[in-house]
């Protein structure tokens, strides 16, 4: 099933359970505005090339829309639509004062010099400024781009629009990027398993975790539970895996990452296949890379107890009803990886105040965040019988639902 299928579906059980009116659930349903562009752009050799960019704009009830931009060369707009939808209701159900957009542009940035991404960066901001903005929508970064990438957006918005830091998340430091952005999404996962375990009498101390993706969010996420205590016994990437029965040492995987730009070799564990991490040994598995690698083909080879969605959709719904019958409690990736959108929200607050923030505040703000949504989502829970996705689910519909009818969406 694809991302958007999935999507829809889980909106679909999640505004029967809230008996949402039915013109109302289409309404909510089709994204507010669709966007493709045309961008073509010199190389550094004098030829021309072009791509097609994208933006999806899902919905404004509750705020200004949010959500990264992804340079990959299958961009798709239906999983841009679904991550889009996602978005939307993510922002919600950390209460945000957001909507949810998704963005991208179908090239391959690696084939691409840094003169070529910002030729292709700029021209895009150029097709799209009129419909981007500080109180219209806030990109950040996604797959394939960085905090350069919205320092470009940035500059080639503000030759429009005067300086306007706010308009995007993610940026660098010295233009207005939070303290704590590149680790919050990696440190939202590990509140948000914290507060799981303890609904269990359990805490990440000697608990053993397998990580599939030791990108960004999967380092980060690596680190915090290496410090508190955790057992890390497997991790992969896409360029190997490794596994070490007894906890993998962390702070030396990265060191042998940042020597070799791969985890094969490193001396304190053993290579394994890419795809075992998955269903290795563990207590908590965290899928930290692509969608759908949890599916119907090993869903039932899983034998982690707990299962924390770093990435986006990376259960498909056959396999989240294998998984459920197996008794594995699945924290959701429209809470479990909101850290992010999260710590991009304070930065938008922190441009739009012109003040900025101590990195303490910062991660003490986003863990009061983290722990709100949880109690929120567990009382939808109770009141829904519901398991996890539901009851999130339900929360951000039923949030996005209620102000578009106090905004007064029929009249």
């Amino acid at each position: 099933m694809n991302a958007l299928a999935a999507t829809n579906r889980n909106f679909q059980l999640a505004a029967r359970i809230l008996g949402l009116d039915s013109k109302l659930h289409k309404s909510l349903l089709i994204p507010f505005r669709e966007i493709k562009v045309e961008c073509t752009v010199p190389r550094d050799d004098g030829s021309f090339v072009s791509y097609i960019g994208f933006r999806i704009q899902h919905d404004n009830a509750r705020g200004p829309m949010k959500g990264g931009i992804r340079y990959h060369p299958e961009v798709d707009p239906d999983e841009v639509n679904a991550l889009a939808q996602l978005m939307t209701w993510k922002t919600a159900v950390a209460n945000l004062p957001y909507g949810g957009a998704k963005g991208g542009i179908g090239c391959n940035p690696r084939e691409l010099t840094v003169s070529e991404l910002q030729r292709v960066t700029r021209v895009f901001t150029q097709k799209i400024h009129d419909l981007i903005g500080i109180h219209r929508d806030v990109p950040a970064p996604d797959m394939g781009t960085n905090s350069q990438t919205m320092a470009w957006i940035l500059d080639e918005y503000s030759k429009f629009h005067g300086y306007s830091p706010a308009v995007v998340t993610g940026k660098p430091i010295e233009l207005g990027g939070s303290l704590g952005r590149e680790a919050a999404t990696g440190l939202g996962v590990v509140f948000a398993t914290e507060f799981l375990l303890d609904e269990y009498g359990m805490s990440i101390a000697n608990m053993k975790f397998a990580i599939q993706g030791f990108g960004n969010v999967g380092s980060w996420a690596a680190s915090f539970i290496h410090q508190k205590g955790g057992k890390v016994v497997a991790v992969s990437d896409i360029t190997g895996a490794v596994k070490n029965p007894n906890g993998i040492d962390i702070p030396a995987l990265l060191k042998h990452k940042e020597k070799a730009y791969s985890l094969k070799d490193f001396e304190g564990g053993d290579a394994m296949d890419l795809n075992d991490v998955l269903v290795h040994e563990c207590d908590v598995l965290i899928p930290c890379a692509l969608g759908g690698v949890l599916n119907k083909e090993n869903a039932a080879d899983v034998k982690a107890k707990f299962i924390i969605e770093a990435a986006n959709h990376p259960t498909d719904p056959e396999a989240d009803e294998i998984l459920s019958r197996k008794g594995v409690t699945i924290l959701p990736d429209i809470y479990a990886n909101s850290g992010g959108v999260t710590v991009s929200y304070f930065e938008w607050v922190q441009n739009i105040q012109g003040f900025m923030w101590e990195e303490e505040k910062v991660n003490s703000e986003l863990k009061r965040y983290m722990k709100r949504a949880f109690n929120d989502i567990k009382a939808m829970c109770h009141t829904h019988n519901c398991n996890l996705r539901m009851g999130a689910f339900a929360l951000g519909v039923n949030k996005v639902a209620r102000a578009t009818v106090l905004r007064g969406w029929e009249a």
